[in-house]
């Protein structure tokens, strides 16, 4: 009998604006209802409702078999328009769905908050350095991200890249080819916000 490999510990990575702005327009085009709430803030957040971030994602091809049932931790890293009150609830909101929040301010200006990336890029880095996970789950689709993916999987990590599956709901093919599985977020974003 083959001897089973131990599951993996692993840590999801998510690019909150990234997701935000994508499964709106991802909502909007299949005719999803995204009601704001604990759940999702118009250009603030988004996150699948009754999903817990460090609960393995749905994955029909497998990469995340290979992973141990709960994530040691999620990281949502979001900016948002407003004051410091503004910036607390969306904190308070990640936390009570089980994210280490990330929040930056941002000026209504600007569309995407460089602190985003940055502390994205920093923490994961930080993280596969210090030997905390085996596995990195990034949730984003921005190629900006392939040479944190390349440093991740030169310390000796893998990368399971996370995102809706089309090159139109801003998934840069040469991220997912820089990864090292893929997992499609449709059906799972879908499910979690049908009526």
């Amino acid at each position: 009998m083959p001897q089973a490999w131990p599951a993996r510990k692993w840590m999801l990575f998510v690019d909150g604006e990234n997701l935000t702005f994508r499964g709106q327009t991802k909502a909007s085009e299949t005719s999803l209802r995204l009601q704001e709430g604990g759940y999702f803030q118009k250009d603030s957040f988004l996150w699948m409702a009754n999903a817990r971030p460090v609960s393995l994602p749905e994955d029909p091809m497998g990469f995340v078999a290979t992973l141990e049932q709960l994530g040691l931790r999620g990281y949502y890293y979001t900016s948002v328009v407003g004051d410091d009150e503004k910036l607390k609830g969306v904190e308070e909101c990640l936390w009570r769905i089980g994210f280490t929040p990330k929040v930056f301010k941002k000026d209504s200006q600007v569309r995407r908050s460089k602190g985003v990336d940055i502390a994205l890029c920093t923490d994961m880095l930080t993280h596969a350095f210090q030997n905390h996970f085996e596995v990195a789950v990034l949730l984003a689709g921005d190629a900006d991200y392939v040479p944190l993916v390349n440093q991740v999987k030169s310390l000796g990590k893998l990368v399971y890249l996370w995102f809706f599956s089309d090159q139109k709901s801003g998934l840069g093919p040469r991220l997912r080819l820089a990864s090292d599985g893929f997992i499609s977020l449709d059906n799972q974003f879908a499910k979690s916000w049908l009526p």
